[in-house]
């Protein structure tokens, strides 16, 4: 195992810790301007959050925000600086309603190139530590292929892992095919969003495959209560396949973030939901599995 590269430099992998796999912390994306809530540009708040996981025990927070999400990789630094936990911060895109017009006007190695580079060399001395994909609800935009090829361009270029955004847990098959006529390796891939789509059958056909589960909903009731979250991870459990699950809480919204005014903030998954885990009967094994162990196979990489 090598070692994970944070905004600040790398880090061994033993140096990771507690590990929340899909966060935010700065995020200015084209659809805030229709929806405020998904603006996170207070530097203040963002810090306020990031010191309340500290608080709880968290070391290191993967920073999910990408290219086309209003990604600052500045600000992550000064925050991870400022507050001692470190911070991985990504390449690439999200969905295609918010890629930059040279998406489309750049070839797929032009933009393999950009996100190698993000990885190899950064910017403003700042490098990303991940490869971010994403795809729409049901379908794959034509762009979104083209960006997920572009992320297994780059993957050879820079040994990145790979992460990438389902729209409600769907098209997981359908992109890891893409990915794997790239001969991508599924260890070093992680899909997200999947508890949205609460299909067990699905979630155990993706994990066949090799790659990460990723759950981050936990405290969302708005989608379904934690009870059908808690009943999935003990499935994937129970099936072999506690070494290849992620979980966080991908608060991508102010009003999801105490520093921002709202809940149920960072602090949720260490102070309620993992103890409900383990009154439920997952053991700390597996927890630890999950939020240290987990993390550091699939990011501490380089």
């Amino acid at each position: 195992m090598g070692k994970a590269r944070t905004v600040t430099g790398d880090i061994k992998a033993e140096e990771m810790g507690f590990t929340y796999p899909h966060e935010h912390l700065w995020a200015v994306p084209p659809e805030c301007q229709k929806d405020r809530d998904l603006e996170l540009s207070s530097y203040e708040g963002s810090v306020r959050e990031l010191l309340n996981f500290k608080e709880i025990g968290g070391s290191t927070l993967v920073e999910a925000s990408t290219l086309d999400y209003g990604r600052n990789l500045s600000k992550l630094k000064k925050m991870s600086e400022e507050t001692g936990v470190h911070v991985i911060a990504t390449t690439g895109f999200n969905k295609h309603v918010y890629y930059p017009s040279w998406v489309s006007e750049k070839s797929t190695e032009e933009i393999a190139e950009i996100l190698a580079a993000d990885v190899l060399e950064g910017r403003e001395g700042v490098r990303a530590g991940f490869i971010k994909i994403g795809t729409f609800y049901n379908l794959i935009h034509p762009l979104e292929k083209k960006t997920a090829i572009a992320a297994a361009i780059a993957q050879k270029k820079c040994g990145a892992p790979i992460w990438g955004h389902t729209e409600a847990g769907t098209m997981g098959i359908e992109i890891l095919d893409i990915l794997e006529a790239e001969n991508v390796d599924f260890s070093t891939v992680a899909l997200g969003h999947l508890d949205r789509n609460a299909d067990e059958y699905y979630l155990l056909k993706l994990a066949e495959r090799g790659i990460y589960i990723q759950f981050d909903g936990p405290g969302k009731v708005k989608y379904y209560p934690d009870s059908v979250r808690v009943s999935l991870i003990k499935s994937v459990i129970a099936h072999g396949f506690a070494d290849q699950l992620l979980i966080s809480g991908d608060m991508g919204r102010a009003s999801y973030l105490e520093g921002y005014g709202g809940g149920p903030g960072f602090r949720y998954i260490k102070t309620k939901f993992i103890p409900r885990l383990l009154d439920e009967g997952v053991s700390q094994k597996d927890i630890d599995k999950i939020f240290i162990e987990n993390p550091k196979r699939w990011l501490a990489v380089f």
